[in-house]
């Protein structure tokens, strides 16, 4: 059976005063699958979301969500969709109900049916049993929850979240994901935004990674490892990272990549060269003296610091 595109992406592109901030990126999200979009601060991803969301216009590419031309049916796509932003967008001095129930009525409910849909939105995340209080007496974790509740109550086919567990408690943000795992299986589609890698590896179906406005990954997370999968990274902690010279490890066989980070230097090198000794030698001969060293099997994150150089950090 074939599974529908929910959102087709060609060639989309955004400039913030002439910079370009999206480069002509194209993807598809397809119905009831997690997608989830990583990259660091610059990347692009947060405009990318925000164009999918109807809150900012691209400058150039088109953009189909549910069947729907953005630039000409942005009032249909929006009433099929739900925006779980990274800022809250909760009242806190009215009732946590009262606040589902505000956002679902926007969207023509009333009646018992806006009832039903209130009721079973703070089920999903938690909060029925406190459906009475404000949330100025709520925890981060719990507006957070509170959040999503108001994106879902109508019911959307496709969900967008930014961000929704920045600087919550663990326990919420298990909650949280526990949530969005039980959204899909009740046939909505997420594109999920996240710093978080170890919340991409849980959740989502796919993954997309960007850096510096351009796609430079795709794929579920056993595909990205096979990028790295003939690859081993060697971390060594360094007594003087000061003095440590990349330039003479890419002169040893087999070495792809030297990133100095944190006082420690990554060295990504092919399996199949026999050179551990040789890598050894270069780093104690440039005046450094190895205090630990560990080996980094491949994972989302060897091939994130593959892919971009860096690690992804909060």
């Amino acid at each position: 059976m074939e599974v529908s595109k929910i959102v087709t992406v060609k060639n989309l592109e955004k400039s913030y005063d002439n910079k370009k901030a999206v480069k002509g990126i194209s993807f598809e999200v397809y119905g009831g699958e997690i997608l989830g979009f990583l990259g660091p601060n610059g990347a692009g991803k947060s405009t990318t979301i925000n164009i999918l969301a109807t809150v900012l216009k691209n400058d150039g590419g088109e953009v189909n969500i549910l069947g729907h031309d953005l630039k000409k049916e942005a009032k249909l796509i929006k009433r099929g969709i739900g925006i779980v932003p990274q800022d809250l967008a909760i009242y806190e001095e009215i009732e946590a109900e009262e606040n589902v129930s505000f956002f679902a009525s926007l969207y023509g409910f009333r009646g018992k049916d806006l009832k039903d849909r209130v009721k079973e939105a703070l089920e999903l995340v938690g909060l029925y049993d406190r459906r009475g209080d404000k949330p100025k007496t709520f925890s981060g974790g719990m507006k957070r929850r509170l959040n999503i509740a108001c994106a879902i109550a109508h019911n959307p086919k496709l969900i967008i979240m930014d961000e929704p567990t920045v600087g919550i408690d663990p326990q919420s943000r298990n909650h949280i994901l526990e949530s969005i795992k039980t959204l899909r299986e009740r046939g909505a589609t997420i594109i999920y935004s996240t710093h978080y890698m170890e919340e991409v590896e849980a959740i989502s179906d796919r993954i997309i990674i960007m850096n510096e406005g351009k796609i430079i990954a795709e794929g579920t997370k056993e595909e990205l490892k096979k990028k790295v999968d003939d690859e081993i990274t060697y971390s060594f902690a360094l007594d003087k990272p000061n003095k440590f010279e990349d330039k003479s490890l890419y002169e040893v066989d087999g070495v792809t990549k030297v990133v100095l980070q944190d006082g420690e230097a990554n060295i990504t090198t092919k399996k199949s060269k026999d050179n551990f000794n040789e890598i050894i030698s270069k780093i104690t001969q440039s005046g450094c003296r190895i205090e630990s060293m560990k080996s980094i099997e491949a994972s989302l994150e060897t091939v994130f610091l593959e892919l971009t150089g860096k690690s992804l950090r909060d």
